[in-house]
């Protein structure tokens, strides 16, 4: 509103499914979609266009008139990087999960796929990097499965060598907007198993990862058909997808849409009625007596 009064263009960058995210907390969904609907509906009326970062965000806004503009984000292709490391040839299929250890990020889900990919006597090793208010909850999840906590690591370049380190990694939220954590490992040359819905499936293709439903029997069934296929095949296929992300492309199309704005959202000189509105009483009254400011 503060823009619109003085003629400023305005966007909202909508970096979360709220419906998704509130469901994954609460039991009522339906109250949460309709007052998820409400919020959205006043939020396309105020802003003159909103940003999002995939069609699965993008879908929280259908039918209701808003003017998406659609920026992916980026990827560091230099830090991470597939020369950073390469995975052991060892028998072992190592995961990696790089993130918070929130309910929000879905790690319960990924513990319990490789719980299930050890149940089955698959032999297999997750690595979880990250820290959050479920770490013991998660530990308890593990088990006696080979689940590893590393804890938070402070070094993007040690972060980019681990997960070039892994055969794949797990970034199976299915309420995730983007995945930037997928495009980071898929950059270090390592495939993704993801879930079939949210931002992240988007990102992965059938040449660089898997994918399967939110459950861990699916999800451990993608593992074992990825695991299945030439490694260097979907080594090379992850790098070339996240190519198709550099930074600079997400910085093209916001500067596109900023010119765009300022261009179709010209500057209106403010009449006294809408100077009033946009003043507190006392800055337009002083500025009624002391027109000269």
């Amino acid at each position: 509103r503060w823009a619109r009064r003085r003629g400023i263009g305005s966007a909202l960058f909508s970096h979360e499914r709220l419906d998704a995210m509130a469901s994954m907390w609460l039991r009522e969904r339906f109250r949460v979609n309709r007052a998820v609907q409400l919020l959205y509906r006043r939020l396309v009326k105020e802003f003159d266009a909103i940003v999002v970062t995939s069609d699965y965000a993008a879908d929280e806004y259908h039918n209701l008139g808003a003017n998406l503009v659609h920026v992916p984000l980026g990827v560091d292709l230099e830090t991470f990087h597939p020369e950073k490391g390469a995975p052991v040839d060892d028998g072992i299929i190592k995961l990696a999960y790089v993130g918070r250890l929130s309910r929000e990020k879905s790690p319960h889900l990924g513990v319990s796929t490789a719980v299930e990919l050890h149940r089955r006597g698959v032999p297999v090793r997750l690595d979880l990097y990250g820290v959050g208010p479920d770490e013991q909850e998660l530990r308890e999840l593990a088990g006696d499965a080979p689940v590893v906590f590393h804890g938070y690591v402070d070094s993007r370049a040690e972060v980019a060598r681990r997960l070039a380190e892994a055969d794949f990694a797990l970034s199976v939220c299915p309420a995730e907007t983007f995945g930037l954590a997928v495009l980071e490992a898929l950059a270090a040359g390592t495939p993704v198993i993801t879930s079939n819905r949210g931002g992240a499936f988007e990102l992965v293709t059938a040449d660089c990862g898997a994918w399967g439903d939110p459950d861990p029997e699916s999800l451990a069934d993608a593992v074992q058909q990825a695991a299945s296929r030439p490694r260097g095949a979907l080594r090379s296929a992850a790098r070339a997808r996240a190519e198709q992300y550099p930074w600079q492309h997400s910085i093209d199309r916001m500067l596109t849409l900023h010119h765009h704005l300022a261009r179709e959202v010209p500057y209106l000189p403010l009449s006294a009625d809408r100077l009033r509105r946009a003043l507190s009483p006392e800055a337009f009254e002083a500025l009624q007596f002391q027109p000269e400011k």
